[in-house]
């Protein structure tokens, strides 16, 4: 198995107001016309993000085809667990319309941020609007710090989620940041879910102290996940693990079949897979360096 990078995709060019830069966490979605839209956080002037997305030909995802003038989602009021930023995470039918899972993001003092997982539907124009002013992964007595960053499937009949939940935080170059794992939680609706449930994908040792952005896809043979290792001593890299339920998982990092390349956008970094099959094929669009502020790109699945 093996990832061929087709190359880089989209950045915002800086002239739009709420897009100065970064195309942060592409999240794609299938499109009735056969394109794929993908979604992204810009940031403004200030630093505020705001969802846009790029819609590109699945048989060259290279060529886009149309940008948004605007963001189709804004942040939240002021005191709302959004109101400094929404970052896309993905798309889903719930009760039979598609709705979008975001990240919301707030700044604080002692550290520098709070992220926990909204919810919002799709409007007639192709916009977003919140389903609730509250998160639907909100701080619980056995997470109280960070849940967020969910990719679902509606699995087995009911909903499943596989999320990024925060054990603490932790001193990393005398900068704060999140020690961040993945987990699993359930609903029955989509709304409602379950807390502090198993660590599906933890932490190789003291030098790893994040596993960001999982994305999960059920193949006949087993269930794949993708996300991002962050350690002290590198930057992101992607990896790769199988389970054959969804709760119990084989991190095969060796496997992943995908790095940084030798000089460019994604020479430094990798992050942030997301993972799509249309056209035929298998697609991933990812971040490269610094997290999304040179774009994002794409790589079509290869096996052999």
């Amino acid at each position: 198995m093996s990832w061929r990078k087709l190359g880089f995709v989209y950045r915002p060019p800086g002239d739009r107001w709420w897009a100065r830069g970064y195309a942060h966490l592409p999240t794609p979605m299938r499109q009735g016309d056969g394109s794929i839209r993908v979604f992204f956080a810009a940031l403004d002037d200030q630093k505020f993000g705001r969802i846009g997305y790029a819609d590109v030909d699945p048989g060259n995802p290279l060529r886009v085809i149309r940008t948004s003038a605007e963001p189709v989602f804004d942040l939240g009021q002021p005191g709302a667990f959004d109101d400094s930023g929404v970052n896309p995470s993905c798309v889903v039918s719930v009760n039979g319309e598609p709705h979008m899972y975001y990240i919301g993001w707030q700044r604080l003092q002692r550290v520098p941020y709070a992220l926990f997982a909204g919810l919002a539907k799709f409007d007639s124009t192709g916009g977003l609007e919140r389903v609730s002013k509250a998160p639907v992964l909100d701080r619980t007595d056995r997470e109280p710090f960070l849940r967020s960053a969910t990719s679902v499937l509606f699995d087995g009949g009911r909903y499943r989620a596989w999320y990024v939940s925060a054990l603490d935080w932790t001193q990393v170059s005398g900068s704060p940041y999140p020690r961040y794992v993945v987990r699993h939680a359930e609903s029955t609706d989509g709304f409602a879910w379950s807390d502090g449930g198993p660590v599906c994908i933890g932490h190789l040792g003291p030098d790893e102290f994040g596993i960001g952005r999982p994305w999960v896809v059920r193949d006949p043979d087993c269930y794949r996940m993708w996300y991002s290792i962050r350690s002290r001593t590198a930057p992101y890299r992607i990896g790769y693990a199988e389970s054959p339920d969804g709760l119990a998982w084989t991190r095969r990092d060796e496997l992943v079949g995908i790095g940084v390349s030798a000089e460019g956008w994604d020479s430094e970094m990798i992050c942030y897979p997301a993972v799509i099959d249309a056209g035929g094929r298998r697609l991933m669009f990812y971040n490269g360096n610094r997290h999304g502020a040179t774009g994002f790109g794409a790589a079509v699945w290869e096996e052999g």
